[in-house]
């Protein structure tokens, strides 16, 4: 793609929409560092759905965040067009979905933004927008995806996503400052992206065997608790159970402070990630050329994972499941958000084990390396 100059004059506003899901959210974050260091005078506002905007919480680079409900009312909808009508110079618009299009159109007089392509419903976009680039759902990273935005922008790439942070965290005051403790965030929204509870049963078991504190952490949700609560009762007393229990920002803390993170294809596992924190992510249907955990410190144009096979970029260690339709990029083998997913459901723990002992190994060498120097 042709690098454009930076904009003239600058914009002095700038509104970036994200309404997607918590993970998607955190991905724009490259993008707005991008706009960030090539715009410094700019003020930058992100609009997010109500239940993403913690993902973004403390992010020095954003100066006003946003929220809109998930289904909004016709209350809620004249209230979000007052924030938004012509306040901006430029409008970043990072998903190809009608509203966000919308917003873009009401919110500035400059648009740039992801367009679907031409032979795909919603073409009529790219007539919306001065600068656009095509959305890639198979061969592009998300976060290049987003990152030619800032091509189109005049802005220099950066690749580092910024995770949550809060000036008061205390979700590791229940830990022993020594303590070497393992995080493992077992539930994912969708059904077809879990692996098996028998499975972190035994994972859990096997770090606790081999001298870890054991967390289990998760959200507030009432079935999210309960599926933590499932894999509690089958482990020791010593296992802490912190589903429900913290906030995202703390959450962030607590994993960025462990040895280890091992969490399925969800929101918080790329939160995991960016942390630097050693990350096993189970993957199954999803394309791991698309929607993989990024690698801390990886600063390429070129896509971090292939779409198969066990693979390790830098901190994140990703485990494939195995079948011939894997990454089918589908909602599971029924093809619904409810549906199993045989791929992961074929992860064995032995797979997992292993990939563990490989980090503690990985780790070990390292601190005889230190020491010798």
């Amino acid at each position: 793609m042709r690098k454009h100059p930076p904009l003239a004059p600058p914009p002095a506003k700038i509104l970036v929409i994200a309404l997607r899901h918590l993970g998607d959210v955190l991905l724009i974050t490259p993008l707005v560092r991008s706009l960030h260091e090539a715009y410094s005078q700019a003020q930058i506002d992100v609009l997010v759905f109500s239940n993403t905007a913690a993902i973004l919480e403390g992010n020095p680079y954003i100066n006003r965040i946003i929220t809109t409900p998930l289904r909004p009312t016709r209350a809620d909808y004249r209230h979000l067009v007052s924030q938004l009508f012509r306040r901006y110079n430029l409008a970043v618009i990072t998903q190809t979905g009608d509203r966000p299009f919308i917003y873009g159109f009401l919110a500035a007089p400059e648009r740039v933004a992801v367009v679907p392509k031409k032979d795909q419903k919603g073409a009529w976009k790219r007539h919306l927008v001065q600068y656009w680039t095509e959305f890639d759902d198979e061969n592009t990273h998300t976060v290049l995806q987003l990152l030619k935005l800032a091509d189109l922008v005049g802005a220099a790439r950066n690749y580092t996503l910024t995770p949550p942070q809060s000036a008061d965290n205390q979700s590791t005051s229940v830990l022993s400052k020594n303590s070497d403790y393992v995080v493992i965030h077992s539930y994912p929204m969708w059904h077809y992206k879990r692996w098996t509870i028998n499975g972190w049963v035994e994972t859990a078991q096997f770090l606790q065997n081999s001298g870890f504190k054991v967390v289990l952490s998760g959200g507030p949700a009432p079935e999210e608790i309960d599926y933590v609560n499932q894999i509690h009762r089958q482990l020791s007393p010593e296992v802490l159970n912190l589903a429900g229990k913290t906030s995202i920002s703390q959450l962030a803390d607590l994993i960025g402070k462990a040895k280890l993170y091992i969490g399925p294809d969800t929101g918080i596992t790329h939160l995991a990630a960016a942390t630097g924190v050693p990350v096993i992510a189970l993957y199954g249907p999803t394309n791991p050329v698309k929607w993989a955990p990024w690698p801390i410190n990886y600063n390429s144009d070129e896509n971090p994972f292939r779409k198969l096979g066990d693979q390790r970029v830098n901190n994140v260690y990703l485990i494939q499941g195995i079948a011939d339709c894997v990454p089918c990029h589908q909602e599971g083998c029924d093809r619904n958000r409810q549906s199993r997913s045989a791929c992961l459901e074929n992860i064995t723990p032995e797979a997992i084990k292993k990939t563990i002992l490989q980090i503690l190994h990985q780790e070990q060498r390292q601190q005889q390396t230190t020491h010798a120097l």
